[in-house]
């Protein structure tokens, strides 16, 4: 909630269990996308910060927790006030091509972007939500010029910056939408590069995520390295985990130390 003199700004209600949710035969997951596609997206939440006297307020979100395979990937944005990036909303609710062509405009027109990655190995070793909020904080903590202001989709951060935790936000808050958008575009580049590395998982059409041909190939072929072991149908797949290389050879720290280089050296590039 976001408050100033005078006036009270709140979320607007949101009732994520609504009567479509108890619809017959609807699933959860379906019910939940058709209240998201309910929602306005809007500038409400930054106009709410911007009338506190901030000025450099961010949207924080991450893609990827409910992946098997890879890092979660988070991003944060600062709109230009005195520019409207029309077409903003979840970036879940958006076509690949358009979230490519939003990504493309929010890059030219922000005042800043950052991206931050945790992989795989870091999110068995905290579980995935605090990892997701690990890649947030360090996303924020990479914006040039920094934020004043934070407004995260669902999830507290663990940093200075007064915020905002907003329960659906990727549909509500502009800014939160565009990191959102940010974030799934870079994170799906990341895996479809791992695609030709793996083949038998199809990782350029699920993006690491569950599909029947995914957990069919885990069953087959058993988790690669970048699969998370702490994920059911991940330690539940009948042959053991591939161990590379290079992974025997270094010491744990020091591959940790090099995998976290080297994920900021491709952030930075793109």
């Amino acid at each position: 909630m976001l408050l100033r003199p005078g006036r009270r700004c709140s979320q607007p209600p949101v009732r994520s269990r609504s009567r479509d949710s108890k619809a017959p035969g609807l699933s959860p997951a379906a019910a939940k996308l058709r209240l998201l596609k309910r929602l306005r997206c809007t500038l409400k939440f930054e106009k709410c910060a911007w009338g506190t006297g901030a000025r450099l307020v961010a949207g924080a979100d991450e893609v990827g927790r409910g992946s098997l395979f890879g890092p979660v990937v988070a991003a944060a944005v600062i709109l230009d006030p005195a520019y409207r990036i029309r077409g903003l909303r979840d970036s879940k609710l958006l076509p690949a091509e358009r979230r490519e062509e939003l990504a493309i405009r929010i890059r030219e027109h922000s005042i800043a972007i950052a991206i931050a990655a945790v992989d795989s190995a870091r999110i068995d070793q905290i579980n995935i939500y605090q990892a997701s909020r690990l890649a947030i904080l360090h996303a924020v903590q990479r914006l040039a010029p920094a934020a004043d202001y934070l407004l995260a989709d669902a999830v507290r951060i663990d940093c200075n910056l007064p915020q905002v935790p907003i329960i659906h936000g990727d549909a509500l808050s502009a800014s939160i939408a565009a990191a959102s958008i940010i974030a799934k575009v870079e994170r799906d580049r990341m895996i479809c590069a791992w695609d030709p590395v793996f083949p038998m998982y199809g990782l350029a059409s699920n993006k690491g995520y569950s599909t029947p041909h995914h957990i069919a190939a885990l069953r087959e072929h058993g988790p690669s390295p970048l699969h998370r072991q702490s994920f059911a149908p991940v330690w539940n797949a009948p042959i053991p985990q591939e161990v590379l290389s290079f992974m025997l050879d270094e010491p744990a720290s020091e591959r940790a130390v090099a995998e976290e280089e080297e994920i900021a050296a491709v952030l930075t590039e793109s």
